[in-house]
């Protein structure tokens, strides 16, 4: 019995350390947003960066065969217009490099009335 807990803690801290680590970077800040599998995606909330953009950091490992990071990054405008989708990417899980950049690259995203830039790149640790 000894054996089978200690096996069950082991095997949740190993599911537990799969983290997602993103730096992004806009008006001379960076912000390191974090995340680790979500079971409800769609409840993954964007953060604020700065006083225009939004950054959504989505993490699925479930089920096996869409697993994906997902990355979106959304202008966030007066209403009624709301947030609005700038770029997205996905990544396969697991990812197939982690370099310098990360598994992203240097990702770069502009705003489209005012003259900002906002960049990113994301990293896996296991």
């Amino acid at each position: 019995m000894k054996y089978l807990l200690l096996l069950s803690a082991w095997a949740c801290g190993i599911a537990q350390a799969d983290t997602v680590a993103c730096h992004v970077s806009y008006g001379g800040e960076t912000q390191v947003i974090t995340a680790q599998p979500a079971a409800t995606p769609y409840t993954v909330a964007p953060i604020s960066i700065g006083s225009y953009f939004m950054f959504r950091l989505v993490f699925e490992r479930q089920p096996a065969d869409q697993a994906a990071i997902k990355l979106y990054t959304y202008a966030d405008r007066e209403p009624p217009q709301g947030a609005v989708l700038l770029h997205q990417a996905d990544y396969l899980y697991p990812p197939a490099k982690n370099g310098r950049y990360g598994f992203t690259g240097l990702q770069r995203v502009y705003e489209p009335i005012r003259d900002g830039e906002l960049y990113y790149w994301c990293g896996w640790t296991q």
